[in-house]
């Protein structure tokens, strides 16, 4: 198959190239191109900047793919721009969405379900802060999917929409994973908020390209979303124990109020899988529909972790303070 590819090539979209192209497909690559990638130079590569439609439409014109897989589409105007373009030059559009649509929602109770989506959502947060910006990133990708929903239903543009909880991954630019080895591996405490005490329930970036591998082989049919997740549901306590074990170590984790950790400026980075912008997503559909078999979250959680060991990575900018984290803990523990 001719297959484009739209966005990031550091993460997913490096495994997903990789495994396409090993497949057989031909793959070309849409983005900015301002981050080298390593991925084989034969690949065709296009340059555009995907807020500006015309720039979409200079680097798209007369082209025509049997699979687009978006891996970059947050914003409403963007959604409009790539169905307007696409709509009649592809058999199948899938996009990467992200679990955060249901965390706007209100009134829902954790796991979430694809038939969850719909409802009124809750208003926005204050202006400027952390959780208004996390929420402003769940609604933009709501708008974004219904542009995409509204095409599918008004002129049957084939689409397929993921879902996707927080993406763990050798290659996480984020470093977040990577942050919680680190402090696991100096031996300090790490600190928590004590609220929320949410569950994890995470996914594998092998098994995000694996979920996208079957969406190409089944075709753009009914139903046209799907939540993707791991299996097992964990507290953060035993997510790290698990890690821990594997580093050999043994994890001290100390809770404190969330206030007090956000005044000292050490959230998200001390914890940054405390938050309550990690949803947690049930994957029955995803498995009866696309046949989907998940990587047991220890078995993936020893491959990340065997390659930090394998080549560490660049300390990352949270980490940065981790002696005051550190420092902070040794005195609260004095004065409490």
């Amino acid at each position: 198959m001719n297959i484009l590819i739209i966005g990031g090539t550091r993460n997913v979209g490096h495994y997903l190239t990789r495994d396409l192209l090993k497949a057989g497909h031909t793959v070309t690559l849409l983005n900015r191109g301002k981050t080298p990638d390593d991925l084989p130079p034969e690949i065709e590569r296009l340059r555009a900047d995907r807020t500006d439609p015309f720039q979409m439409e200079r680097a798209l014109v007369g082209r025509q793919f049997d699979v687009v897989i978006d891996n970059a589409l947050y914003k409403q105007a963007e959604a409009e721009t790539i169905v307007r373009i696409l709509d009649g030059k592809t058999g199948h559009y899938i996009f990467l969405s992200t679990g955060q649509v249901y965390l706007v929602r209100e009134g829902l109770e954790r796991p979430f379900a694809e038939t969850d989506y719909e409802g009124r959502v809750m208003p926005a947060p204050k202006a400027n802060t952390f959780a208004y910006e996390e929420w402003l990133y769940g609604i933009d990708k709501r708008k974004a999917e219904d542009v995409v929903a509204q095409a599918g239903r008004d002129r049957q543009f084939p689409y397929t929409c993921l879902r996707l909880p927080m993406v763990n991954s050798e290659r996480d630019h984020f470093n977040r994973l990577y942050s919680y080895v680190l402090r696991l591996k100096d031996g300090g405490p790490i600190l928590v908020p004590e609220t929320p005490d949410y569950a994890l329930r995470h996914i594998y970036a092998g098994d995000v390209v694996q979920a996208i591998s079957r969406c190409i082989e089944r075709g753009a049919i009914a139903p046209h979303v799907y939540n993707i997740s791991q299996e097992e549901t964990t507290s953060l306590d035993e997510f790290l124990g698990i890690i821990a074990h594997q580093l050999g170590v043994e994890p001290q984790l100390m809770r404190f109020r969330r206030t007090l950790l956000e005044a000292n400026g050490f959230l998200p980075d001390c914890s940054p899988f405390s938050e309550r912008w990690m949803s947690e997503l049930t994957n029955d559909l995803s498995k009866r529909e696309l046949g989907m078999q998940y990587t047991p979250l220890r078995e993936y959680l020893g491959r990340i972790v065997a390659s930090y060991e394998a080549e560490p990575r660049r300390e990352p900018v949270g980490y940065k303070r981790r002696h005051a984290e550190i420092q902070f803990a040794k005195q609260t523990a004095v004065s409490g």
